[in-house]
């Protein structure tokens, strides 16, 4: 989640003037609104996150302390591939995110029936993940998706029409458990050599290999 401090300036003999931050990361933004409070040149500062939920200092430090305990810095790898032969899908996510100060990476596969083309799977991907999220307990963090499928992604951030009835009930599905979680998501297409841990995911659950693994990455 990125943070962005504001705070009003004490000019002498004029209006004080606002001022405001970048999109920062929250130790930052804490240090910043910190070192603006003790200039004695800053006052009323406070911190927004990309939600647009606001707290001030002491706030935002306890938060910050809580937040370091779960999961966050979140990015999601996804992919989809589909068996026409079969109408079967393999899907694959890889999901790099921090708990206090360690970084970890969840690899997992699933096979799925009665699907019926690629961009079904796609979007079963992204269910997948998000389901896998939850069982993290992601809730309330900006997570950002990547994969190679351009369509489903513009579909999901609402810049591209979805026409197909069976497409539609995948996405309510989608939009319903971020919601649940009060995650916000982020989508970003990514080029498919970019994506090769979720695309051999995908593959190999439908060659029946099994993967659910965490593992610290160093």
């Amino acid at each position: 989640m990125k943070y962005k401090v504001e705070w009003k300036y004490k000019l002498k003999g004029n209006e004080d003037v606002h001022f405001a931050s970048d999109w920062i990361d929250g130790e930052l933004a804490l240090l910043a609104g910190e070192d603006i409070e003790r200039s004695g040149k800053g006052k009323d500062v406070i911190y927004y996150d990309e939600i647009g939920t606001s707290w001030n200092t002491k706030e935002i430090r306890k938060l910050l302390t809580e937040v370091e305990e779960d999961p966050h810095d979140i990015t999601v790898y996804f992919d989809g591939g589909f068996n026409k032969e079969t109408n079967q899908a393999g899907l694959g996510a890889v999901i790099y995110y921090k708990q206090g100060k360690k970084k970890y990476r969840v690899r997992a596969n699933e096979l799925f029936d009665e699907m019926d083309n690629n961009n079904e799977a796609e979007y079963a991907a992204i269910y997948f993940t998000v389901n896998l999220l939850e069982e993290m307990g992601v809730h309330h963090m900006t997570c950002e998706f990547k994969g190679d499928s351009q369509v489903v992604l513009k579909q999901l951030e609402g810049e591209w029409p979805c026409y197909e009835e069976n497409l539609n009930r995948w996405l309510d599905r989608i939009e319903e458990k971020i919601k649940k979680l009060g995650i916000l998501p982020k989508y970003r297409p990514i080029p498919r050599n970019e994506n090769k841990e979720a695309d051999k995911l995908a593959g190999q659950a439908l060659q029946g290999k099994f993967i659910n693994s965490r593992m610290q990455v160093i």
